[in-house]
């Protein structure tokens, strides 16, 4: 059985990997773990469109995350050993795992990422894209 999408159109020519990415986008994780929030920074003059993507990741060190860009995505892994040796009497703070994973759009570049009081800041910028006009020769 075929499948029918908007991008089955005749006039819409390569968007393959655009509806790729969008099947990956609604299949991620509704895990609600780690919290983040996405932000539109202000625009400067001269300046790209500037973003930021801000992580709750109480608990975890520089080296027990890892933040990786893969064909579009970005994804932000956690991962914190369980100690051994330790002997708890209670334990409501659980050494736990994730993967957080963003589609990013074309264009959309990774700045650089921040951890701090226990917020991992990823900040994304997009640069202007140049207008290309070319003419193209009708051959005889």
């Amino acid at each position: 059985m075929t499948r029918l999408s908007v991008f089955s159109s005749p006039l819409l020519l390569g968007f393959d990997e655009l509806e790729r990415m969008l099947d990956r986008a609604s299949k991620t994780s509704g895990d609600g773990y780690p919290p983040y929030n996405i932000e539109r920074l202000p625009k400067v003059d001269g300046e790209a469109e500037r973003m930021r993507i801000t992580l709750a990741v109480a608990g975890f060190g520089r080296d027990e995350l890892d933040v990786t860009v893969e064909e579009n995505q970005l994804i932000i892994r956690g991962r914190q050993k369980d100690e051994d040796g330790r002997s708890y009497l209670h334990r409501g703070i659980a050494a736990r795992q994730f993967i957080r994973t963003f589609v990013l759009a074309d264009g959309m570049e990774v700045a650089g990422a921040r951890l701090a009081n226990g917020l991992l800041e990823i900040h994304l910028e997009r640069p202007e894209p140049r207008r290309v006009i070319r003419r193209i020769q009708i051959g005889g």
